[in-house]
């Protein structure tokens, strides 16, 4: 799943400042040298191999690229209990904390030697002055976010009450929000039930629902259920979401999109698919942004 094939999880943020040259290199991946004492590695690398970084007028197509190199957890107790077992068999009548520890360090590094690095691929895309991520894993979002600023990149998350300053709406029911969260996306989630361009799918649907007592997952045919919590205030904070042939699942709280299927025609190059799956991937933000003012969601309980 990423920007140029599969359903795509996507988050939206602001390009608040950039470099007049954007230069991935200065923060490149490099790979994890064999015997060596590392044990992780990030950094960026092209969308495609041998391709460049800049792929149209102030759009940046990259990846970012992240390593470890671990002991496999199970197979790392076998081997530390077989280093204790041969030293009391050697006549040692007890294994204290410390040698113990040495010992833990030992079978880690042994297993390790014997081991390939894990990856991890997140996509994204500098497009103009907004940035995509092909990720809502808040994780992956921080090492992606902390990578582009060294480069010079700033960035803050996307949201229609971000951009008109609205970022002081309360609810009782969540009052643990993260930076760039706010109910004003669980008010347009309620607005837009029953709406006719989008709403939220009702017969085969998924709902995650906030309480006074507790969070609630509706599955199947929801409608009922819903309006039963809705009508004791709950909030909606996630729910999946259709818009004609476009099926997506959408995060109220930090306004991402995810699981969304975008069919694009075959293009002989890749920046061609990429060009039409993100104007696919605008198109639906641009609904919902443009769904937010026209119901008129406020700070409204």
């Amino acid at each position: 799943m990423g920007l140029l094939s599969g359903a795509v999880s996507i988050s939206r943020f602001n390009v608040k400042s950039l470099p007049s040259k954007v230069d991935f290199d200065q923060a490149r991946f490099t790979e994890i040298v064999p015997g060596s004492e590392q044990r992780a590695s990030l950094g960026f690398v092209p969308m495609v191999p041998g391709e460049p970084y800049e792929v149209g007028a102030a759009r940046h197509a990259f990846r970012v690229r992240m390593d470890r190199l671990r002991a496999d957890p199970t197979l790392l107790r076998e081997r530390f209990r077989e280093l204790v077992r041969a030293e009391l068999d050697s006549g040692t009548a007890f294994v204290g904390a410390k040698r113990r520890r040495e010992l833990r360090e030992q079978a880690e590094e042994e297993l390790v030697a014997q081991t390939l690095p894990t990856s991890r691929i997140v996509e994204g895309c500098l497009d103009g002055r907004l940035l995509y991520v092909a990720t809502t894993a808040r994780e992956h979002l921080g090492v992606v976010i902390q990578l582009l600023r060294r480069i010079g990149v700033v960035v803050e998350p996307k949201a229609p009450w971000i951009d008109r300053g609205d970022i002081s709406a309360e609810s009782a029911l969540v009052p643990d929000l993260e930076p760039g969260q706010s109910v004003l996306g669980c008010r347009l989630l309620r607005e837009l039930v029953g709406d006719m361009e989008v709403s939220i799918e009702q017969e085969s649907g998924y709902v995650r629902i906030r309480t006074l007592d507790t969070n609630v997952t509706l599955s199947g045919s929801v409608f009922h259920e819903l309006m039963h919590y809705l009508e004791l205030d709950a909030e909606i904070l996630a729910a999946n979401m259709v818009a004609g042939d476009v099926t997506f699942r959408f995060d109220a709280l930090s306004y991402r999109v995810s699981n969304l299927k975008v069919d694009a025609e075959p293009h002989e190059h890749w920046t061609q698919t990429l060009d039409a799956r993100l104007e696919k991937l605008a198109e639906v933000y641009e609904m919902l942004d443009r769904k937010f003012f026209e119901l008129g969601v406020d700070m409204r309980a």
